[in-house]
């Protein structure tokens, strides 16, 4: 390696003034010259490409760790051997943002409805290079801004968790909880048959029926209608916000339903549960009598509070179901038991666990479950089957106080009156109710048909 450094030198530098002599012939010393000139060519360009090399490769992996390492992994189908009983689907990795791996994401089922393996094939050969062309234009199963750009897909599940959010903010707890309820069981069942993680466009009128089957199958026609409605409302907000261009639910049909109705006790009947309840339990009396000599709702009641109570003017005032706030009168019946109140704050619950007013931390619903709970036991130690609850006693007064008004006036005076002790709104509902609860009854007919 040293007589090559020194030819090296030679060749670069000449041999005049480094003393330094071949000794060869001057032909061959021509020959080792343009021989040298090419060594020391090739050494100084594989020394630099070798350094070159290095370099590229060092800034290479510098990128490829940095920025240059691959999102996801192409997506890839599952077909389960081709046994139709199990799930089949689309599967992919995705590079989490926060650990730098590639992590597997949920994978995208095709539909349980499709029977044959060519149809799940074809679906999910749609689905696989659907996914892939999204991917490439930059769509990341951890960006939460999917709603910003119609480039981006907008799953099942990211809609109605959008909708929802909405939602909430129009609904009292009590009515939102219920609402949730119906569509959180629709979203499990988009879940089921793989659609959550598609596009919501992908959802259609005969898998929302097939859920609404499933609901009747279950449980009731009122609770498959009631399901209806609720996802109607919720694909409305997907409307307004341009995720949906149409709600096709209004399109489905409610089916026919015989709704349970209490059935209202005779006066003899509500008399002896008055008694009873005198002796028995005061405070749940005093509850019912909110329900019969003031007309409110079960719900009603349980929101009462003591400042709500306005013993100087006879009146109280309530949050009623289709009113932030209502006023009815006190009647002497009932003032003469409310007296009591005026002593305690303000704040405080008429009706509480504890059989006196107090703060009572449940929402309206619970409450209202806990006083009809409470009444259930009463009515079946009585002998009264589910046919009868609180309302009943509504319907009974109701029925007392309309056939007394009638014995005076007629019809249209009678309802032009008892709408005022009732809340209904309009004549309409009224009548309605007095059929459902047969206030009107004909005389004896006898002499037509003899």
């Amino acid at each position: 390696m040293v007589v090559v450094a020194q030819l090296v030198r030679a060749s670069v530098c000449g041999t005049e003034g480094r003393r330094f002599e071949s000794g060869l012939p001057p032909k061959r010393l021509k020959v080792f010259h343009i021989r040298l000139q090419a060594v020391s060519s090739y050494f100084e360009t594989a020394f630099f490409m070798s350094k070159f090399k290095q370099f590229l490769l060092n800034e290479y992996g510098n990128e490829y760790d940095f920025r240059m390492k691959k999102q996801y992994s192409e997506p890839k189908i599952y077909d389960a051997n081709g046994n139709l009983s199990k799930r089949w689907y689309v599967y992919f990795s995705f590079r989490n943002p926060n650990t730098n791996k590639l992590e597997r994401q949920k994978p995208i089922y095709v539909s349980l409805l499709l029977k044959s393996k060519k149809d799940r094939m074809v679906e999910l050969k749609v689905y696989q290079s659907s996914l892939s062309k999204m991917l490439e234009k930059g769509f990341s199963p951890y960006d939460n801004n999917n709603f910003e750009s119609d480039d981006k897909l907008v799953t099942t599940r990211q809609a109605i968790e959008f909708a929802l959010k909405i939602k909430s903010n129009t609904l009292n707890s009590g009515s939102y909880r219920k609402y949730e309820s119906r569509i959180n069981q629709f979203l499990t069942y988009t879940e089921k048959i793989g659609y959550d993680v598609r596009s919501v466009l992908d959802l259609n009128k005969k898998i929302v029926n097939a859920f609404l089957n499933d609901v009747l199958d279950r449980t009731s026609p009122s609770n498959r209608n009631n399901s209806r409605r609720e996802i109607s409302s919720l694909f409305n907000i997907l409307v307004e916000n341009e995720i949906l261009q149409h709600n096709y639910v209004e399109g489905i049909k409610k089916i026919k339903t015989q709704p349970k109705k209490n059935r209202a006790y005779t006066d003899k009947e509500a008399d002896d549960i008055f008694a009873y309840l005198e002796d028995k339990d005061k405070n749940l009396l005093l509850f019912l009598k909110f329900v019969t000599y003031g007309f409110l709702r079960p719900i009603e009641v349980c929101r009462l509070q003591v400042r709500d109570i306005d013993l100087l003017n006879n009146l109280m005032v309530f949050k009623a179901k289709n009113k932030p706030t209502k006023t009815k009168i006190l009647i002497d019946i009932l003032i003469k038991e409310l007296h009591h109140f005026k002593n305690y704050d303000p704040k405080f619950y008429l009706f509480t666990p504890t059989g006196e007013p107090g703060l009572w931390e449940r929402d309206d619903e619970g409450k209202r479950e806990f006083f009809t709970k409470k009444y259930s036991k009463i009515k079946t130690s009585q002998g009264f089957s589910s046919e009868y609850g609180i309302y009943s006693f509504r319907h009974t007064f109701t029925v007392r106080i309309y056939r007394k008004l009638r014995e005076t006036l007629t019809p249209d005076e009678a309802e032009s009156k008892l709408m005022m002790i009732t809340g209904h709104a309009t004549r309409g509902a009224l009548r309605k109710y007095l059929r459902e609860i047969d206030a009107e009854l004909p005389g004896d007919y006898s002499d037509l048909i003899s």
